[in-house]
C-alpha cells in the first residue's frame, strides 16, 4: 500500500487522503461515452487498497448510475471510504436544465442516494453549485437537519463565491469547498481561496488539468467533433497561444522525467496543506502515476517560472467551469 497523505477536512472534521477520486467520468455525463463497470469498480477498489479513501460523486452523474457503482465498489468496505455527494442539478437526456435546491428536493435527493449507495449516511453532502434561487442559510439548513438525523455527516459545498461561502458557513460549519482550480484557472485566488483558508474549510480541487489542456497531449485546431470545441479556450487563435503556454510545463516535465498531467497535479496539491487535488480515473493504470505526483517537488527556478507563465489571466478563454 503506498503511503497517502492525509488530510483534515474543516477545523474539526475527518482525516482523508489528501489526494481524491473523482469519479465522474465513470458514468456517462454530458455525452460522454460510460466507461467499462467492471474496470470503474476494480479502479476504485485499487484506489482504497492505495490508501486513496476519498471517492467523489455526484446523484446526477449518469442519471444515478454513478453512485450505484461506487455503492458496488464500496460493498463490504464502508469503512475503507469517505463518500463526498453532490446534488441539485436537473438533467434530462442529458441536458442541463437547471438546479432544484429546494429543502422538500434536498430531502428527496439524499433518499435516493442512500439507497443507490447501499448505505445508511454519507460523509459530505453538499449542493453542486448556487443560483440564487434559494437562500444559502436555506440549503445549508436543510442538510443540517439531514446531519441531525444521521443521515449526513459532513457538510460542504462546491463552486459558489466568498460571500456565499461565508454565509454557508454562517449557517452551519462547512469542512470543505469544492472548486475548479489549476495552473490554468487560477481565478479563486483573489477572494475565494483566502476566504476558505480564513475560514478554516478544505478545499476540493478539480479539474488540475483545466479539461485535458495541461496534458499536453492537445494539438490545434482539434477535431470537428471534439466537445472542447464548445469552449473559447480551445478555439482558434485561443487554443493556439494558450498550446505555447503548456510548453513550458512540458518542457519542464520533461527535464524532471515526469509527465505535464504530473506536473499540474503536483502544482495545485503544493497550494497548501489544506487542498486537496481530486484527480478523476477510471483505469487502474493511472493510479501509479496520479499518486506518484504528490511527491513531485519544484526547485525555486520552476516554480517561479510556472507561476510567471501561468499567472491569473495568461490562459485565455473559459471552460464550463465559469458558466
Amino acid at each position: 500500500m503506498e503511503n497517502i497523505k492525509k488530510i483534515q477536512l474543516g477545523n474539526n472534521g475527518p482525516l482523508v487522503s489528501k489526494l481524491g477520486l473523482g469519479c465522474m467520468r465513470m458514468s456517462s455525463v454530458w455525452g460522454s461515452k460510460a466507461q467499462d463497470e467492471t474496470e470503474s469498480i476494480a479502479t476504485i477498489q485499487a484506489a482504497l487498497d492505495n490508501g486513496i479513501n476519498f471517492l467523489n460523486t455526484g446523484d446526477f452523474y449518469g442519471a444515478g448510475h454513478n453512485e450505484l457503482l461506487v455503492g458496488k465498489a464500496i460493498k463490504g468496505r464502508r469503512d475503507d471510504a469517505f463518500i463526498s455527494v453532490k446534488f441539485g442539478a436537473i438533467f434530462h437526456n442529458g441536458q442541463w436544465l437547471g438546479l432544484d435546491l429546494r429543502p422538500m428536493a434536498i430531502k428527496n435527493f439524499i433518499n435516493y442516494s442512500l439507497v443507490r449507495l447501499g448505505i445508511d449516511n454519507i460523509d459530505l453532502y453538499q449542493p453542486c453549485r448556487m443560483d440564487g434561487s434559494v437562500p444559502v442559510e436555506d440549503i445549508i439548513g436543510t442538510v443540517a437537519d439531514l446531519v441531525k438525523e444521521g443521515k449526513v455527516r459532513h457538510i460542504g459545498v462546491s463552486e459558489i463565491t466568498a460571500e456565499q461561502l461565508r454565509a454557508a458557513n454562517n449557517a452551519y460549519p462547512i469542512s470543505a469547498l469544492e472548486i475548479g482550480y489549476s495552473l490554468a484557472d487560477r481565478q479563486i485566488e483573489a477572494d475565494l481561496l483566502p476566504t476558505a483558508k480564513e475560514l478554516g474549510i478544505s478545499v476540493v480541487a478539480f479539474a488540475n488539468t483545466a479539461e485535458g489542456l495541461l496534458t499536453g497531449d492537445m494539438k490545434a485546431p482539434l477535431a470537428a467533433d471534439d466537445y472542447h470545441n464548445h469552449f473559447s479556450r480551445f478555439q482558434g487563435d485561443n487554443l493556439v497561444k494558450n498550446l505555447e503556454k503548456v510548453e513550458v510545463l512540458k518542457s519542464i516535465a520533461a527535464d524532471k522525467g515526469v509527465t505535464p498531467t504530473q506536473l499540474a497535479i503536483a502544482w495545485v496539491n503544493l497550494q497548501g496543506e489544506h487542498i486537496m487535488p481530486l484527480v478523476s480515473m477510471s483505469r487502474r493504470t493511472r493510479l501509479p502515476e496520479n499518486i506518484a505526483a504528490m511527491n513531485i517537488t519544484f526547485s525555486d527556478s520552476e516554480w517561479e517560472t510556472l507561476n510567471r507563465e501561468f499567472a491569473p489571466g495568461a490562459i485565455l478563454g473559459g471552460t464550463y467551469l465559469q458558466r
